[in-house]
């Protein structure tokens, strides 16, 4: 088992600890990954999040994962892409470093991201999965609190660049 695994597939169907959600700062379910997560937990994860009260853009909030796999839904809101001068790529590796920090400290052992924010809030893949890779290789590298983390890649465009930039990151 590597570190840091690349899949693609679907996020909710994976039985790993805990589970990343990019979610909107309502927290209340949406489009994309978002909202099957929300389906597929069921109406226990919706009233769980309303006693959550939203969240904060590169802040990360954990429930429980009801009908899910997995037992932990991580809950992170990414920016919304602004052209990249506002803060984006900052924002963004808070939500990796935040949602990673929180499964440590539940005890998270296997935790399956999606690529946060480059459906529907349109931050741009490539620099995307750069942050994503370097901000979980820099966790690694200063906890050893998890066992593996899953970037679970939704087509095969995003899977063959996450696997590219895992590659290139390997040789430096």
């Amino acid at each position: 088992m590597s570190l840091i695994e690349i899949i693609q597939g679907d996020i909710t169907q994976l039985s790993v600890d805990a589970i990343v959600n990019a979610a909107n700062s309502s927290l209340l379910g949406g489009g994309g990954v978002d909202g099957a997560i929300h389906r597929a937990a069921g109406k226990e994860l919706l009233a769980e999040c309303r006693e959550l009260r939203g969240c904060k853009t590169g802040e990360a909030k954990i429930t429980k994962g009801y009908n899910l796999p997995a037992k932990w839904v991580i809950h992170t809101v990414g920016p919304v892409w602004k052209g990249g001068n506002y803060g984006e790529d900052e924002l963004l590796a808070s939500c990796y470093s935040n949602s990673l920090a929180l499964a440590a400290q539940y005890q998270v052992k296997t935790i399956a991201f999606p690529a946060i924010s480059t459906g529907v809030y349109g931050f741009p893949m490539e620099p995307a999965c750069k942050i994503a890779i370097a901000t979980v290789k820099k966790f690694f590298s200063q906890s050893n609190s998890l066992e593996q983390v899953i970037f679970v890649c939704f087509g095969q465009s995003a899977f063959d660049l996450y696997t590219k930039t895992m590659q290139e990151f390997a040789e430096t």
